[in-house]
């Protein structure tokens, strides 16, 4: 009798965490280059569940509001498969060469732009000579 309450006490004990990922696209959707709302249908047409995308059922969920597309699952789900996701959607989109993922916190990825430095040296003095 005490193993059985200590085996159920165990099963109480389990609880299910829901992990919630989000993914900032602010600056791309106000510049226009980028629409929140097909991140987020990317994300549900190759999200893969036991190896088989369109798989979601009701353990993961894809919602975008305004610019932020939020990821909530009841599985054990790998924020970094999320990063790698959305390289593949900003290289399908020609957009890799301008925009980079990165962590702004530790469940959430924002996009921003790569910071190009256009420093001219000062290269008119040699051509002179």
């Amino acid at each position: 009798f005490c193993a059985f309450k200590m085996v159920q006490k165990k099963k109480q004990q389990k609880k299910k965490t829901q992990l919630k990922f989000t993914i900032d696209c602010t600056h791309p959707v106000e510049d226009g280059i980028l629409k929140a709302n097909d991140l987020a249908d990317y994300m549900k047409g190759r999200i893969k569940v036991n190896g088989k995308t369109g798989n979601l059922e009701n353990n993961i969920g894809v919602e975008c509001l305004k610019s932020i597309v939020t990821i909530t699952s009841d599985i054990p789900f790998s924020k970094r498969y999320l990063k790698y996701l959305t390289k593949k959607y900003l290289k399908k989109n020609n957009l890799r060469d301008w925009l980079r993922v990165v962590a702004s916190s530790q469940t959430a990825y924002e996009l921003r732009y790569f910071q190009i430095n256009n420093e001219e040296e000062d290269d008119e003095g040699d051509e002179e000579s």
